[in-house]
């Protein structure tokens, strides 16, 4: 039997030091340092096989394009790049409660021609049944398997030779090889790489799922990310039913792009058209509502930006803000006041984004600006009216990136008018393709009195 020392390691970096100390020099962290038991015994040489590898020239290595696994979910397949690679990992974290473990088995469940196996160490197989049949078809290829040691779920998979794997979570496994608990640094970086090279070895798809900490990151040490092939962050929040999907590391596709999801009672349910959704189907017009297309990552959707202008009844005037940030809305009111003449200092205003979306596209600055005032003069925007363009501290209207992608999703959902930047380049974006009626303006006071002036 090898001897056993212990040795201190950061929670939060993996950075290790044979004492105690109370700040990591690596990652300037405080009080993440815990003491674990490192055995030297070689275990490890006689799990893993020694494989013996020659450099090859760039021109004689053939790449083969391999056949991309269809999972049933068409957004989680275009956030993938076109579908999931054979031999890939996959990492996805999220809040507690968001719904990852419902996409996960959503997953295994639509993946009906291929047999897959669900890994988990928190819940109880009755418990993941119930969900199953709540959510989607049962069918006899997708095995349960409620297990937290490591080597036996290697065995299991050995045995059953599944085409997809799932891990709930990747914190809850542990191996003999590191004499830690289950979720620390040395054992999570251990079970991921163990768990990458039999996906690599036998191409086999592995999903994990991973804790995130209270900052928001992924549990663990940063090097989880690294050696994963994908990493998808799932977002979104209690009070609302819509969940993001977003692609932070993708080694087979783009990372600026977005999936969108609604929380039902039967589980995830696609969101093709997103832009249908957060737009409201009012009746009649209403004052203070302009609609703005905006960007998230590659894909254009079309928001509502609702504002309220009130009297203050205060001696400080109120500025309330939701979905979009606070200090920028004080920029644009202090613009509105100084660059184009509208008094609204003694006025409360109160801002909302539709949907309980989060934007930081400033590609609405113009769609806030015309909800206020709006909202300020009891004058409705037309619904057929919508808006993308940046607005700077002179009061002038500033182009956006892919503003022909902005304009063709307005197009498509039956939009008359769209209001932009007539600073942009035309020579390079090509407007003549378009039948919508495109406005090009330089300062907000003229957005004015194009909109209201009749």
């Amino acid at each position: 039997m090898a001897k056993a020392r212990s040795e201190y390691v950061c929670q939060n970096c993996g950075s290790k030091s044979p004492k105690w100390i109370g700040h990591c020099p690596a990652c300037n962290e405080w009080n993440t340092y815990v003491e674990e038991i490192i055995q030297r015994e070689d275990k490890r040489s006689l799990s893993l096989k020694k494989t013996v590898s020659t450099p090859l020239k760039v021109t004689d290595i053939t790449a083969s394009k391999e056949k991309r696994i269809l999972s049933g979910m068409h957004e989680f397949n275009r956030i993938l790049g076109g579908g999931i690679v054979p031999g890939s990992t996959i990492l996805i974290g999220g809040e507690p409660g968001i719904g990852k473990s419902t996409l996960v088995l959503q997953l295994t469940l639509l993946m009906t021609d291929r047999t897959s196996l669900y890994v988990s160490g928190e819940e109880s197989a009755e418990q993941i049944k119930l969900r199953a049949e709540r959510i989607g078809k049962l069918h006899e290829k997708c095995y349960i398997l409620t297990e937290t040691y490591l080597d036996t779920i290697l065995d299991h998979i050995s045995n059953l030779t599944p085409e997809f794997i799932v891990i709930d979570s990747i914190q809850t496994l542990y191996t003999d090889i590191i004499d830690s608990s289950p979720g620390s640094v040395s054992q999570i970086r251990e079970c991921a790489s163990q768990l990458l090279r039999y996906a690599k070895e036998h191409h086999i798809p592995v999903v994990l799922i991973g804790h995130i900490t209270k900052e928001g990151h992924i549990a663990g040490p940063k090097v989880l990310e690294h050696i994963v092939d994908t990493v998808l962050q799932f977002e979104g929040d209690d009070q609302h039913i819509y969940r993001l999907i977003r692609s932070v590391k993708n080694r087979y596709g783009s990372t600026a792009d977005l999936g969108i999801f609604e929380m039902t009672s039967t589980g995830l349910r696609e969101v093709t058209n997103p832009s249908e959704i957060l737009l409201s189907n009012w009746d009649e017009q209403l004052s203070g509502v302009a609609i703005a297309s905006t960007l998230d990552g590659i894909r254009p959707f079309l928001i509502e930006v609702q504002a309220l202008v009130s009297s203050s009844v205060y001696a400080t005037p109120q500025r309330s803000s939701t979905g979009f940030d606070l200090r920028r809305l004080s920029m644009l009111l202090a613009v509105l006041e100084k660059r184009a003449g509208f008094r609204l200092t003694a006025k409360d205003v109160f801002l909302n984004i539709a949907g309980g979306l989060k934007i930081y596209d400033p590609a609405i600055d113009l769609a806030v600006i015309i909800s206020i005032l709006s909202s300020n003069f009891d004058l409705p925007v037309d619904s057929k009216t919508c808006f993308a363009a940046e607005v700077g501290l002179s009061g002038e209207i500033r182009p956006v990136s892919r503003i022909e992608q902005r304009i063709g999703e307005a197009e498509k959902l039956g939009f008359n008018k769209i209001f932009v930047s007539k600073y942009m380049n035309r020579k390079i974006t090509d407007l003549s393709r378009f039948k919508i009626g495109i406005e090009f303006v330089g300062k907000v006071e003229d957005v004015f009195k194009r909109l209201f002036d009749k």
